[in-house]
């Protein structure tokens, strides 16, 4: 097997799904700041990743969005793809898009199962399949990052298709890494609790947030920034970089939104 070549030296693209807002919008700017052309993908928030696809550009200098349903396997299989054909190349995939809805033991169902798989899982390995066949097609190396979370080396029954959608996708990093290596390198980043949302407020929040070792848990900032080391370092693949404050070194019996 011939060895890859580096990657070519102009601008890189970088595919973030579920980029309009929140952490995935985080992490586009950081990356856009640094340099990268970000596809910004979304599913349903035309209007904020219309947004994020305007301030990107201002940092960028390109960026534009692409609507997909990561459930949908044709829909993910034509993703990477239309990125290529807007911008001549891709280099990495960040998978930050997640579907995270609540159900326990006793409410499981094949249905939440298979939702949260498809989205979670399937959508984050069809599109590392889809990078590496691109990547090979012009000799070059490249990168995903999967984006997990610290309960799975803290582990609670609370969101339950949710955490086996997460944990599948953790077991994925090992083998794409083994499989795709040396031309694609695939690297998980586990944040503990970074954001707020609609259950909890903003007390709640903050009380949590402090819940670590350290004092305090993951901001958005610092999950960005882990996130480019984690493109930009070529010798890491095959491992989750934890950013939680050391949040996954203590026990919670709950999920956060639950305690």
């Amino acid at each position: 097997m011939s060895t890859p070549t580096p990657p070519v030296t102009q601008q890189p693209t970088v595919l973030i799904t579920g980029a309009a807002k929140r952490l995935g919008r985080e992490i586009a700017l950081h990356l856009a700041s640094a340099g990268w052309r970000v596809a910004v993908h979304y599913r349903d928030s035309v209007t904020d990743a219309r947004k994020t696809v305007a301030d990107c550009a201002r940092l960028a200098g390109a960026s534009a969005f692409f609507r997909a349903n990561l459930a949908n396997e044709t829909a993910v299989r034509q993703l990477l793809p239309a990125v290529v054909a807007k911008f001549g190349h891709v280099d990495a995939v960040v998978n930050s898009a997640s579907t995270f809805e609540h159900d326990t033991v006793a409410s499981f169902s094949f249905a939440a199962l298979e939702k949260h798989m498809r989205a979670n899982a399937g959508a984050a390995i069809v599109l590392a399949q889809a990078l590496h066949t691109h990547l090979q097609s012009r000799g070059a190396t490249g990168a995903v990052v999967n984006l997990l979370d610290q309960k799975l080396w803290n582990p609670n029954p609370d969101f339950f298709s949710y955490t086996l959608s997460k944990t599948a996708l953790e077991a994925a990093n090992t083998l794409l890494a083994m499989e795709l290596a040396p031309r694609v390198r695939v690297v998980g980043v586990a944040p503990g609790l970074t954001l707020t949302s609609h259950m909890l407020s903003p007390e709640k929040f903050e009380t949590l947030h402090k819940m670590a070792p350290l004092g305090h848990s993951s901001t958005p900032a610092d999950v960005a920034s882990t996130v480019a080391f984690a493109l930009s370092n070529p010798s890491i693949t095959g491992t989750t970089l934890l950013v939680d404050g050391g949040q996954h070194l203590m026990r919670f019996e709950r999920d956060f939104s639950l305690m």
